[in-house]
């Protein structure tokens, strides 16, 4: 296997276990909580190592995911006290616990190099390098090995949970009453978020975590108000992002986990236009279908007041319409033709005249008034 492909395979393994966490989060407008915990683990891991002395240990692991936990609480307990948003409880908590980890590794590993942009940006490039060797044997990159684990935990804790997650997601007191306890899937689905956070972390830095956790799962939400459809897109949208984002990244000579970055938010924005139901362009058609219905209503109503079956109505004459109803002309003109389209008026030498079928929406229109 190529470091080409290897590359684009734990991209799209990381943008998967993340899409599927990632879901619920959107869900539960609780997006920006990923931000937070990416950066408030790092007092965690710190701490860790301090007690190990070992990168490679797995106590990094669980005390980033403790850390992340904490993170939660403490972002909950001050929403809870009906103070403060929890956007705003998000930006306390996560810069305070952050600066913590800096100021350990300032005071107690000083002499460690950080590389900012690798842990922001991450280098997948780099990932290749670091393999995993069994028995003398390389299976591959470690990143690879890691990232499937965490996907088939996650696809193994959804699946098991699907319906107490659902329901703890939507209405917490239902789940209540049906004997879930809600706050206890909060917490172990926050300590999955961490354990998910922290192996795409360190696979493809901060940004690209970000980005996989919110990007697809609320560019499939503009698509389906179906949750295991939701999944499923979120899942395939990031695995497209992943795939896409490498090959941007190859034709501009840029960096892997920004290309994805940016490509993730291209494919919302795409989303975000032409969505069906929720997309600009649909709102847009729909408002406007809404005001000429309403216009139309509003020329069968005033046609209807000037309803006369000898006399010639200066109120009916197309050629004056648009100055008595004191609309554009163009919106006159419109709203006349698709009156006259849909069965509604006739026009008899300039003059507009309802039909039956007008007359009928006429009046019924104004039992609505």
């Amino acid at each position: 296997m190529t470091p080409q492909l290897e590359i684009q395979l734990i991209a799209v393994v990381t943008a998967a276990a993340c899409a599927i966490p990632g879901t619920f989060l959107v869900l539960r407008r609780m997006a920006m909580l990923t931000d937070a915990i990416s950066h408030s683990i790092l007092p965690g891991i710190v701490i860790a190592f301090f007690i190990t002395h070992d990168l490679a240990s797995p106590l990094l692991v669980v005390a980033a995911a403790v850390m992340g936990v904490i993170t939660v609480w403490l972002v909950e307990s001050i929403f809870q006290t009906g103070n403060l948003r929890q956007d705003a409880a998000i930006g306390l908590v996560f810069p305070a616990l952050f600066s913590i980890g800096v100021i350990l590794i300032a005071q107690h590993a000083g002499h460690v190099h950080l590389d900012l942009d690798a842990v922001l940006m991450g280098e997948l490039a780099f990932a290749p390098f670091d393999r995993m060797i069994i028995a003398g044997t390389d299976v591959g990159p470690k990143s690879l090995w890691v990232m499937t684990a965490i996907l088939l935990l996650n696809i193994a804790v959804i699946t098991a949970f699907y319906k107490e997650l659902t329901i703890a997601a939507f209405d917490q007191g239902l789940a209540s009453l049906l004997g879930i306890r809600p706050t206890l899937i909060h917490y172990s689905f926050m300590a999955l978020v961490s354990i998910t956070v922290v192996g795409a972390f360190d696979a493809v830095g901060s940004i690209l975590v970000i980005a996989l956790f919110i990007a697809p799962p609320a560019t499939a939400w503009l698509f389906t108000d179906r949750l295991a459809v939701m999944i499923g897109a979120g899942t395939g949208i990031g695995a497209a992002a992943a795939i896409l984002g490498y090959q941007m990244a190859h034709a501009l000579d840029a960096s892997i986990s920004g290309s994805m970055a940016t490509v993730a938010g291209i494919l919302f924005a795409v989303g975000f236009l032409i969505a069906p139901e929720y997309g600009v362009v649909a709102k847009w058609h729909r408002r406007r279908e809404q005001m000429l219905r309403a216009r139309i209503r509003m020329l069968v109503v005033h046609l209807l007041h000037h309803e006369t079956k000898d006399l010639r109505d200066e109120e009916r004459w197309v050629s004056t319409l648009h100055q008595h109803l004191t609309w554009d002309a163009d919106v006159t003109r419109r709203t006349v033709y698709e009156a006259r389209a849909a069965g509604l008026v006739q026009i008899d030498d300039g003059d507009l005249r309802l039909t039956d079928t007008g007359l009928e929406k006429a009046r019924l229109a104004m039992t609505e008034f």
